[in-house]
């Protein structure tokens, strides 16, 4: 989806606490912070993170969108975290935005609308979604997105 002059749009999970770190941090990291999938990421791509629940191994139903912005220019890097974890991240401009919860996007989002298991495919870790979702989930998180995405969305 991000291939040639075309923009990515992708959602990636993580539970809200990783999200906040990366937030705060100016980051994302993915599926247990491998490689592979920031690769398929490229700078200027959109991403919205969705957090299944709170705190990583929790069962706390949170099913939230926690965070959504824009990649910076630059490759995937390593960062030590210590205790021999070194995940790989990608940059992010995280812009202000509120959490949302999912549910009552569910029937309105082409990736779940109409299905019964919808949860599944966050099963991955980054997925592609449509321009339409995007717009849809940053404008339930009222998200402060620049004025050049507005028209690029509207495009």
């Amino acid at each position: 989806m991000s291939g040639g002059a075309r923009t990515g749009i992708w959602i990636a999970v993580a539970s809200a606490e990783h999200v906040r770190r990366g937030r705060a941090g100016g980051f994302m990291q993915v599926c247990h912070g491998k490689a592979a999938p920031l690769r398929r990421i490229r700078p200027g791509d959109r991403i919205v993170y969705y957090s299944p629940t709170d705190r990583f191994g929790a069962a706390d139903g949170l099913k939230s969108f926690t965070a959504i912005g824009r990649v910076l220019p630059g490759e995937p890097y390593q960062f030590d975290m210590g205790g021999g974890f070194i995940p790989f991240r990608r940059d992010v401009s995280w812009w202000p935005a509120e959490e949302a919860p999912i549910q009552p996007l569910l029937d309105r989002l082409e990736l779940t609308a109409g299905v019964r298991n919808w949860g599944y495919p966050f099963r991955f870790g980054l997925l592609p979604i449509c321009p339409g979702g995007f717009d849809l989930i940053a404008r339930t998180m009222r998200a402060a997105i620049q004025v050049d995405m507005r028209e690029e969305l509207a495009a």
